[in-house]
């Protein structure tokens, strides 16, 4: 025989009432009573006078009603959360075998019951949701870790350097960024810290993107975001594209005189001109992915960034560099080193003209600390491991059909490319004109 009773046993006005639950085992004269607190709280008076009253008098004055209906309204209630917890204690001191009762049951025991009535365990889908961070840092981690097996090495380390100056910037305003607070506010706060420390345009526009997307996957699995999230925009400032025309193409490979290192760096350039990969590709090509069928020259292999599996035609430029190397490809150097090494070849091979660009610049001597600079500087300086994609895209525009171009880069669509070669509508117009005049 077992009941749970609630009574008010505080000197205090108000205060939590008491819970007791009180029982006997049968076959034992002993009785015992465990007493805990429940979140009941309620003025002693009322708990004294009236919460078991129900002989109101049938008053006329509209207050007087109103404090019945009142009163009766919180006896309800009051009622209908000690009959629940009842249940709930009842249900789970039923469910102990009588032997184990006296084992079993104690204070810790009511304690914990009442507990777990407050705080019911979490549905495994509840906890696994209550795992996920609402913070934009930590997110990113769990991003990061949600999609493992889709990023590359390469993109993980862009997520981190965005992450990284979601550190420096969060700790300079002093205030968590939580998702749901990615909003326009936030960015123009994120603008702002980026032009105080020399961040260029661009570099804003691409880390907001970045910083979306992670938000996106956070509404994907859950999470509150931001009506304003979705439309948050910086434009692009528009940058020349750099690239080497076939003429300084030649330059490069006429410059005599290299040290071996150089020479070998330079055939690497040349090389890239007319295959059009990105240095994560082309770097890694061996003659065993070359494969000759239909008298020509292929290059079969998977793009590292897209996961594409890629079938090139050789170039007949690279053809003479294979047989200059005997059937190989120049040694494998570091990105580091390559592009350093592109740099003095193109300053060798003359191309000092000074044109409109970008690149990084210490922002102070000895600061390692590099921003992008727009400005005019000497070419050879521009020069990086990318050029060459960019020069095989731009050179072969309007001479070998798009559609090839695209099936050789790896670009998604036709719109992705004419944006990579640097085509606008109005370029794209005036091409369209000399068409319909040389008709």
């Amino acid at each position: 025989m077992s009941a749970v009773t609630f009574s008010y046993r505080s000197t205090k006005d108000k205060a939590p009432l008491e819970i007791r639950l009180s029982f006997r085992i049968e076959g034992n004269k002993n009785s015992y009573s465990f007493y805990s607190r429940s979140k009941i709280i309620v003025d002693k008076l009322y708990w004294k006078d009236l919460h078991t009253k129900t002989d109101f008098p049938n008053y006329r004055d509209i207050d007087k009603l109103n404090e019945v209906k009142e009163i009766r309204k919180q006896q309800n209630s009051i009622n209908e959360e000690i009959e629940k917890i009842q249940t709930h204690i009842l249900t789970a001191f039923d469910s102990i075998p009588n032997h184990e009762v006296l084992k079993v049951v104690n204070k810790k025991w009511l304690e914990n019951q009442i507990d777990i009535y407050y705080n019911p365990p979490k549905t495994e889908e509840e906890e696994e949701q209550a795992k996920i961070p609402t913070d934009l840092i930590n997110y990113i981690d769990y991003y990061l870790d949600y999609r493992k097996h889709e990023i590359s090495d390469s993109l993980r380390k862009k997520n981190n350097v965005v992450k990284n100056k979601l550190i420096r910037f969060q700790k300079e305003r002093k205030k968590t960024i939580f998702i749901k607070d990615v909003n326009d506010k936030f960015k123009q706060e994120f603008v702002s810290y980026q032009k105080k420390h020399g961040y260029s345009q661009n570099t804003m526009q691409r880390e907001l993107v970045f910083i979306k997307t992670f938000c996106k996957h956070a509404s994907f699995v859950g999470l509150e975001t931001h009506p304003q999230m979705a439309s948050l925009r910086i434009d692009k400032e528009k940058v020349t594209p750099i690239y080497l025309t076939f003429e300084e193409i030649e330059q490069i490979e006429k410059t005599t005189d290299l040290p071996d290192y150089l020479d070998n760096a330079r055939d690497w350039l040349i090389i890239s001109c007319y295959v059009g990969q990105r240095i994560s590709d082309f770097m890694r090509f061996t003659k065993d992915m070359i494969r000759i069928e239909n008298n020509g020259m292929f290059l079969e292999f998977t793009q590292i960034k897209t996961k594409k599996a890629m079938t090139v035609p050789i170039h007949p430029k690279v053809i003479e560099l294979l047989e200059k190397r005997n059937g190989d490809f120049p040694r494998q150097i570091s990105d580091v080193n390559y592009n350093l090494y592109i740099k003095e070849v193109c300053e060798r091979a003359k191309l000092t003209q000074i044109v409109n660009g970008s690149k990084k610049v210490e922002t102070a001597p000895n600061s390692k600390e590099y921003r992008k600079v727009s400005g005019e500087f000497p070419k050879h300086e521009l020069v990086t491991s990318h050029i060459g994609r960019r020069s095989f895209a731009t050179n072969f525009y309007g001479k070998i059909p798009t559609t090839y171009l695209i099936n050789t880069t790896g670009h998604s669509s036709e719109a992705m490319f004419l944006a990579y070669i640097g085509k606008s509508n109005k370029d794209l117009a005036i091409e369209t004109n000399n068409y319909f005049r040389n008709e």
